[in-house]
């Protein structure tokens, strides 16, 4: 590893050929963007067509299970045989996934091929993530950063209308068939820009830690995705699962010649505080974007429209906050910026533990865009931290190792305050939840409709709090993040 680290990955010209790389990241990463959004839109038209209701939440589960479960392995690899070839490996399946996708037959069929592009995101997202840390120092990493922020952004003002329009005008094979040119064209970029010199020396590939790991996460994600369930046997069988495999894998791990996790690095001060804290921040964002909406709508009675400019605010507030935060790196340092970042992120949380039906929707506005500030400098200032306390051969375990704490946090943190919303039902307004999804749908009588809206924002309230409290969790996490100097250039 010593000697891998000593032939760190060297660019070509790297002045003249970073703004081409950049161009690559940045249509593959809108390629991955674009798709949570235009997809959540076409759902609800594509279920109609291929039946089977009840498996819909799954369409979305198994991306985010496949994706989370392999983003750790293939950054592992692109430490061991270089970012180009598992860039193109990646681009490869998430295309492949979404031709496929493009001609199911089912709602089974549809969850499959899904699965497949979430492989094919484990592998884009953390590596494209770490050429840029291998392009540009710390000062400039940040800005660019911004950039890609501002890339998701875009995706998610433009997925619903072009997933609209395109359900209105042409099949919906086409949501997913999108992804082609732009896939070609990002691999096409990759393959002609992104040059590298990877050391001969013999590797070895830990196939047995990243199966086990694989099986363990995806048996965790199982777990969470279902619990509350009706008899909860898939939540206690996946959870023994994930307990064995994960026994399995530390076994393993401690006596593998090179290990697919290196407890070493996790372990890391730097790594494991910036991790920890930004599980939370992952948790806190889910609660925000996923209970938002329905406030904004349900209670306050507004339209979907400004349920949705309410989270652009975030949106919005993220890559300002990223590009404000990169150029002053140097000024404040890396700690600085991340904590004062983590700040923010309870502060907006108290806007909407303040929120009522008769409070302007403006106050959600404000609390998104508190929030989004936050996470822009917090995100940031940890991913430049993160990679700069590592070496060219470990980046990509270390890039990778923040965004599935980033995933994890996500999926967590939609099933413990979902687990709150509706035992709040539960508990204060007998048959809630089916009068929940009367007023959502418009339907009920006036009188069922009122109860029924006071029931559910008590119920949203209480996952407002949640939210307030795991955001201030995240600050206090980020205190323990150690000082960082920042690199002024990397060899790249």
């Amino acid at each position: 590893m010593d000697m891998l680290t000593a032939s760190a990955s060297k660019m070509a010209k790297p002045t003249m050929r970073r703004p081409l790389i950049l161009a690559a990241i940045m249509a593959a990463s809108f390629m991955i963007a674009i798709e949570a959004t235009i997809v959540a839109t076409a759902m609800p038209q594509i279920a109609g067509e291929l039946g089977d209701l009840h498996l819909y939440s799954w369409v979305f589960s198994s991306f985010l299970l496949a994706q989370t479960a392999t983003t750790v392995i293939f950054g592992k690899l692109s430490d061991l045989y270089g970012r180009r070839v598992i860039l193109l490996v990646g681009i490869g399946i998430f295309l492949a996934g979404s031709i496929l996708c493009g001609i199911a037959w089912s709602m089974p069929s549809l969850i499959v091929f899904r699965l497949v592009q979430g492989l094919g995101a484990g592998a884009i997202q953390p590596v494209s993530m770490t050429v840029v840390g291998d392009l540009y120092p710390g000062h400039e990493r940040g800005r660019v950063q911004g950039w890609l922020a501002s890339v998701w952004g875009f995706s998610s003002v433009v997925g619903p209308l072009v997933g609209g329009l395109i359900i209105q005008h042409v099949s919906w094979a086409w949501i997913f068939w999108i992804n082609v040119p732009i896939g070609i064209a990002a691999a096409v970029g990759f393959f002609l820009f992104l040059r590298e010199t990877v050391s001969a020396d013999a590797r070895s590939v830990d196939a047995a830690g990243a199966t086990l790991f694989t099986i363990a996460v995806a048996a965790l994600m199982v777990a969470l995705t279902q619990a509350g369930a009706s008899d909860g046997r898939t939540t206690a069988i996946a959870g023994a699962v994930c307990l064995l495999s994960a026994a399995l894998f530390v076994r393993q791990e401690r006596r593998a010649r090179d290990p697919m996790i290196s407890f070493a690095l996790w372990s890391h001060r730097s790594l494991a505080a910036a991790n920890a804290a930004t599980l939370f921040s992952g948790m806190a964002v889910i609660g925000l974007t996923t209970f938002l909406p329905m406030y904004v709508q349900a209670v306050m009675g507004r339209s979907p429209l400004v349920a949705g400019f309410m989270l652009t605010a975030m949106v919005l507030g993220w890559p300002i906050a990223a590009t404000l935060g990169a150029r002053n790196f140097a000024r404040f340092g890396l700690r600085r910026i991340l904590v004062s970042g983590a700040a923010l992120l309870p502060v907006g949380g108290l806007a909407f533990v303040f929120l009522s039906p008769e409070r302007s929707p403006l106050l959600a506005g404000l609390g998104s865009l508190v929030m989004g500030l936050g996470m822009g400098f917090f995100s940031t200032a940890a991913i430049v931290l993160i990679q700069d306390s590592v070496g060219w051969a470990e980046r990509g375990a270390a890039t990778a190792s923040n965004l599935f704490a980033r995933n994890l946090g996500s999926t967590l943190g939609a099933t413990v305050l979902g687990a709150i919303l509706t035992a709040s039902l539960a508990w204060g307004h007998a048959g809630s939840l089916e009068q929940v999804q009367s007023l959502l749908r418009g339907h009920g009588s006036a009188a069922d409709v009122l109860a029924t809206r006071v029931a559910l924002g008590q119920g949203l309230h209480l996952t407002f709090w949640g939210v307030l409290l795991i955001a201030a969790a995240t600050f206090g996490l980020s205190v323990f993040v150690p000082r960082a100097a920042l690199k002024p250039r990397h060899p790249a």
